[in-house]
């Protein structure tokens, strides 16, 4: 109970922040989120809802990284685990990640016209540039949806995501099994 009401804490701090972003125009560039032991960046422009991971309707007969359904303010919206679609995109096998209490959704933004939301094990906060040190070009063959690499003080690595690409990536876009 405690680490439910820890989660729900930390989404409205995250909520109050990025509403204080907005407004005041600070210069907060993505929602920092970690899946399947790797840390990735999603741009704030296309991000939507931090929604709690609960209640996933499976689909039958869809691939091992679609999770199903939730149910979020009325709509019907996909659930993909991130670091399972990235996984089984370059050709390997994601190792199933257990579903805690830090578990949670991002929605993609309406304007990307997808009713989706990525499965991330937990939120690491919201990032700005200024939080790298340094940062490279995607690897080559990387997929295109990969945008720079950043490394920040500690040396921890963050892959960020166009999520206007991969919302069009063909792979994304078939779930069928």
């Amino acid at each position: 109970m405690a680490n439910r009401e820890a989660l729900r804490e930390l989404q409205a701090r995250l909520a109050k922040r990025l509403q204080t972003a907005q407004t005041e125009g600070m210069s907060v560039s993505w929602l920092a989120v970690k899946s399947g032991g790797q840390h990735f960046l999603l741009p704030l422009g296309r991000s939507g809802e931090i929604v709690p991971f609960a209640a996933v309707q499976g689909v039958p007969y869809t691939k091992a990284w679609f999770n199903g359904v939730i149910n979020v303010r009325g709509s019907l919206v996909g659930v993909v685990d991130l670091a399972g679609f990235i996984a089984a995109d370059q050709g390997q096998v994601a190792k199933p990640s257990l579903i805690t209490q830090e578990t949670s959704a991002v929605t993609l933004n309406n304007a990307l016209e997808v009713n989706c939301a990525l499965r991330v094990d937990s939120l690491a906060g919201l990032r700005g540039s200024d939080a790298f040190a340094s940062s490279v070009a995607p690897a080559e063959g990387a997929p295109p949806y990969f945008g720079p690499r950043f490394t920040d003080a500690q040396g921890v690595q963050w892959q960020s995501l166009d999520l206007r690409v991969l919302a069009q990536h063909p792979s994304f876009l078939n779930i069928a099994a």
